[in-house]
């Protein structure tokens, strides 16, 4: 690691790290760990840190008037900047016992959180976007100037990516998977919401009423030709950061759907082209969604592949609800009594390979049908769960009182037999 500093001017003094290395495998953190090699730049006040590629990833105060030293800004891959916050309530009822981890992203977009930070009406947090844009001016003069050019080559990188630059490379993804990635399973809270995506179906075999993040499209898988174009697009796209990239998610809404040959392939082309590999003791994760039609279709001989593929894979399921009325409701077209096998046959998976794990969304709101909680409530309370597998509450987009359903979350949370999570609706 090499590192010089910088004082071009009596406000601006920075500390540019020009390569650091963290862990690999990723670990559950109440302080914000980097993980991977990167690159940083202090400021007095703030600290900057760089992928690779010298695209901006994370901004987090350092002055003591920033509201917590673990609170930071995020940037995504597909450039939305996802303030993280630690909750203001800390404890059983605080942000781990909603999320599993140790914080809670504030959606820059309209989404369905339990709890809302109105972290954009604080200047002190604001000013963290306004100290990007001055840093990125400090570094264009640093380098007219022809200063430390030992820092040369990142400051190029890093100016290389202005605003404009990171915008147009995230339109640039999304042409080369087909679409933006609208939502994403809530498992990828695991690898901290950072996957590759690779789209290997489109459209859904369901067009609930309630859904506000799936397309009209009819269900259609792509080519292996398709899947191939895009490994080699995302390939270059990802560039010198791949090193860093340890998680695939394939896309988009049935993934599962698209069959044990489609899957699989995918899975192992991408591996390959990706250099992924284990980590210490952590695979590689690959994400998926799945619809109850498609997992109770899937037979044995598909889990028996996923189990051998060089993956930790988590196959996530919209239940919805074991409430008739319920379905009848969100306009989803299958019945309990399937909701009900599928949920079992979640347990059975997860009982018989140790590479799968399935996990299970259901809704929660104020205006379902009046057995909805019951139900939901006998089916975690009687299932015969040994093992792993999580259950995530999913609050309907537009309920006025979202607080308010922290009681409810905790009830079903506190007779379920196995653990109950809150599920963020999160784009990539």
């Amino acid at each position: 690691m090499m590192m010089e500093t910088m004082d071009f001017s009596q406000q601006q003094h920075l500390m540019i790290s020009l390569e650091k290395e963290g862990p690999e495998k990723r670990v559950k953190q109440t302080f914000p760990l980097r993980f991977g090699r990167y690159s940083e730049i202090r400021t007095r006040d703030f600290e900057f840190c760089f992928n690779l590629n010298g695209e901006i990833k994370s901004i987090r105060g350092l002055k003591p008037d920033w509201p917590h030293p673990a609170e930071q800004f995020k940037r995504t891959v597909g450039n939305d900047w996802v303030y993280y916050t630690v909750g203001d309530k800390s404890g059983y009822d605080g942000v781990v016992s909603w999320m599993g981890e140790y914080y809670l992203p504030c959606l820059p977009y309209p989404s369905n959180p339990v709890w809302e930070i109105k972290y954009f009406s604080n200047p002190v947090v604001m000013g963290a976007l306004a100290e990007w844009s001055q840093l990125f001016a400090n570094l264009h003069m640093a380098r007219s100037k022809g200063m430390y050019p030992h820092a040369r080559g990142l400051m190029e990188r890093i100016l290389a990516h202005d605003d404009q630059r990171l915008y147009e490379r995230s339109q640039a993804l999304n042409r080369i998977i087909g679409a933006r990635v609208s939502v994403l399973p809530p498992d990828t809270r695991h690898a901290d919401y950072d996957v590759i995506p690779l789209t290997i179906s489109d459209g859904c075999l369901y067009h609930c009423k309630f859904c506000c993040v799936k397309s009209d499209q009819k269900f259609q898988k792509r080519s292996k030709e398709n899947i191939q174009e895009q490994i080699t697009g995302l390939k270059h796209h990802f560039g010198a950061d791949l090193v860093n990239c340890h998680a695939l998610f394939l896309g988009n809404h049935d993934a599962l759907a698209a069959g044990e040959d489609l899957i699989c392939f995918s899975a192992e082309e991408a591996y390959r082209a990706f250099g992924f590999r284990p980590r210490m003791d952590q695979k590689p994760f690959l994400y998926l969604f799945g619809s109850v039609g498609s997992f109770l279709r899937s037979g044995p001989a598909l889990f028996e592949r996923l189990n051998q593929l060089p993956f930790y894979t988590y196959i996530n399921i919209g239940f919805e609800s074991v409430d008739p009325g319920t379905l009848s409701l969100i306009g989803k077209p299958v019945t309990s009594q399937e909701v009900q096998e599928a949920f079992e046959k979640m347990i059975g998976i997860n009982a018989a390979f140790d590479r799968i794990e399935v996990t299970g969304n259901f809704i929660v709101g104020d205006h379902l049908s009046p057995d909805h909680d019951n139900s939901l409530a006998r089916l975690l309370t009687h299932s015969d769960a040994k093992t792993k597998g999580v259950i995530y509450l999913s609050p309907l987009k537009d309920n006025p009182k979202k607080r308010e359903l922290l009681p409810r979350f905790y009830a079903i949370k506190k007779e379920s037999c196995l653990p109950v999570l809150v599920y963020l609706i999160q784009r990539l």
